[in-house]
């Protein structure tokens, strides 16, 4: 039998304002890392052989 899920725990004070401003203003991502992460995922794409 499964665990119940925890509860999420909330922030407060400082780690709320950090948590809202990194995702507010999320880092750029390079090129390059768009196309190896979309390569990752061809490949994975090819060996997957899921029968819907």
């Amino acid at each position: 039998m499964a665990r119940p899920i925890k509860e999420t725990p909330e922030l407060f004070g400082r780690d709320a304002e950090r948590f809202e401003k990194m995702i507010s203003h999320p880092k750029p991502v390079s090129k390059e890392e768009k196309e190896r992460a979309r390569r990752a995922y061809e490949v994975m794409k090819s060996i997957s052989n899921f029968q819907w």
